[in-house]
Parts: structure tokens; C-alpha cells; sequence
């Protein structure tokens, strides 16, 4: 009543700190080519933010999946004023970050349970910013190669281990 439970996001807070972990791999950068800028950075950490909530949807932790989206809510939050959005216009900016997160999301899903490779090929190329003059075809097949074998791994992983998150890589 007085706001004294414990925020039921700390439970999630170590993974989505390790999938921004993940998005910092300098092998994103430097062998797929993606762009190393907010806009390839973000995509980044969406395809991989995408990739572990298939993991943890696929085992029922459909609360721990949304929870993991409000922190990314949170995060772009603070981003998005770092970089000096106006306070009027923040949440418009999050509306449409969250419906990209969406839309993004049903894009990965099917080719990551599918382990279908060339969708997830033609959803990263549509969704991930590459280096200028990058070949975006090979940076695609890179990346999938990446999310298919990070998605392989967190399969490997017990519900536990997935939340405490120190072990993925």
C-alpha cells in the first residue's frame, strides 16, 4: 500500500543487464558490420533483447519477458533525455520504440523457434543499421549466425541461471 514490496523488475535486472552486455561485443561491430552508432546500437540491442525474451517466453516466464520489456522501457527512457528529448515528447518517443520492440519481436520470433536462419537473415536486414559501405548481405548472415548461436546457448539454460544471467554468453 505504502510502496514498500520490492519492484518485481530487480528479479530480471541482471539479464537485461547482460543483453546490453551482449550488445557491446565489439565483434558486432568490427566482423558484422554493424553500424556503431545510437541508431545500430539500438538495433542491436533490440535483435538481442528479442532473441532472450524467445528464450524466456519459451518457457513460460511470460511475466519475466514483460518485465524485461519495461526495462528496456526504462532504459530508452533515460537515454532519450540524455541525448536532450524534451520532457513533453519522451513518451511519444518511448511509444514508438516500444512499438518497434513489437514489431521487431514478431519479426525475430518465428525464424528464432524456427531456427530458420534465412528468415532471420531477411528480418535483420530489414531491421539492423550497417556501417556505411558494409556488405549488408554478409553483415546479415554474420548477425544471424550470432543470434542463432546466442539463442542455441540460452537454451542450454535453466530458468534460474537465465534470470541471474552471469553465465551467458
Amino acid at each position: 500500500m505504502l510502496g514498500t514490496a520490492p519492484d518485481p523488475r530487480e528479479g530480471v535486472r541482471p539479464l537485461w543487464h547482460r543483453v546490453i552486455e551482449l550488445a557491446r561485443e565489439p565483434s558486432f561491430y568490427s566482423d558484422c558490420q554493424v553500424a556503431d552508432t545510437v541508431a545500430g546500437r539500438f538495433d542491436l540491442i533490440t535483435a538481442i533483447l528479442c532473441t532472450v525474451m524467445v528464450r524466456v517466453e519459451a518457457s513460460d516466464m511470460r511475466a519475466e519477458s514483460a518485465l524485461l520489456a519495461e526495462l528496456f522501457v526504462e532504459d530508452m527512457d533515460g537515454q532519450l533525455r540524455e541525448l536532450g528529448i524534451n520532457d513533453v515528447v519522451v513518451g511519444k518517443h518511448v511509444g514508438k520504440l516500444m512499438s518497434v520492440l513489437g514489431g521487431r519481436l514478431g519479426a525475430y520470433r518465428s525464424a528464432l523457434t524456427e531456427n530458420d536462419r534465412e528468415k532471420l537473415e531477411a528480418a535483420i536486414g530489414r531491421n539492423v543499421t550497417f556501417a556505411d559501405g558494409a556488405d549488408e548481405p554478409a553483415a546479415a548472415q554474420c548477425v544471424a549466425g550470432k543470434l542463432l548461436a546466442l539463442s542455441e546457448r540460452l537454451g542450454g539454460y535453466s530458468d534460474e541461471e537465465m534470470l541471474k544471467a552471469s553465465g551467458i554468453w
